[in-house]
């Protein structure tokens, strides 16, 4: 299943011509591409949908988002961590173009 994870946009970068930036996910830190929301700034509340910010939503909705996807267990899933630590168990695909 693949779902928009809402996160905290804390840097922000282009990378080869691609405007790039890390989101936090509670105390995952992710590169996500922004080309599709280059009016985010550092400190918005983000989606992220495979490796994309999608849009912009407001603290306390990412924060509800957040909440029931923990609730429902998919949070290690869409991160992309393996069950039983926190290392990746996919590439984001900002990451694998480097």
């Amino acid at each position: 299943m693949c779902l928009a994870i809402p996160g905290k946009l804390v840097e922000k970068s282009e990378l080869d011509g691609i405007l790039t930036g890390k989101v936090q996910f509670g105390g995952i830190t992710r590169e996500a591409c922004l080309d599709f929301l280059p009016e985010a700034q550092v400190g918005d509340y983000v989606l992220v949908h495979v490796g994309f910010a999608i849009t912009r939503i407001d603290e306390e909705e990412a924060r509800k988002t957040y909440q029931y996807l923990e609730e429902i267990g998919a949070i290690d899933e869409e991160l992309g961590l393996k069950p039983d630590s926190a290392t990746p168990a996919v590439v984001c695909p900002i990451e694998a173009r480097q």
